[in-house]
């Protein structure tokens, strides 16, 4: 299937695409924030430049869009445009971040995932997110994963 737009506007439309800066990152930043964490951004010195470093915690944050970092929940669909394309690329996306997560490891980092889908809903669950954040940070857990499917499911009546 043929794209639908010339190769100069999908050019334009795909550097528009922020690596860094997104709004789920800045929910995150606000929320910790809010919480009392101090961090640095885009840890420069670190495998991957995580997007918040938290040097006091020996904690690494890292806020991955779903679609990019090929999660598998309903925000990750593979483009019908150049499929074979997109496969590749989005499983050399995933081979990088296992490799840094590795690498961050065993310089003793703690790393937590945040995936752009437990960011996007209700905001009692949004908060419910940051809240886990906050106490991974807490507890000293060596790695985590947050997406939507950690919400709590809704009971009959509440």
């Amino acid at each position: 299937m043929a794209d639908i737009v010339d190769a100069a506007t999908r050019s334009r439309m795909m550097s528009g695409i922020r690596g860094k800066d997104t709004k789920p990152e800045h929910l995150v930043r606000r929320g910790l924030h809010a919480r009392g964490f101090r961090f640095r951004l885009h840890g420069s010195t670190l495998p991957g430049r995580p997007d918040l470093v938290l040097s006091k915690y020996s904690a690494a944050i890292l806020v991955h869009g779903c679609f990019w970092h090929a999660h598998g929940c309903s925000l990750t669909k593979v483009p019908k445009t150049r499929p074979d394309f997109w496969r590749q690329k989005l499983e050399g996306n995933q081979a990088r971040d296992a490799r840094q997560l590795q690498e961050l490891h065993s310089m003793g980092w703690r790393t937590l995932t945040i995936w752009e889908c437990a960011l996007r809903g209700p905001k009692d669950l949004v908060e419910f997110t940051l809240d886990r954040a906050a106490n991974w940070l807490r507890d000293g857990d060596t790695s985590a994963e947050l997406a939507r499917s950690d919400w709590p499911v809704p009971t009959a009546g509440s």
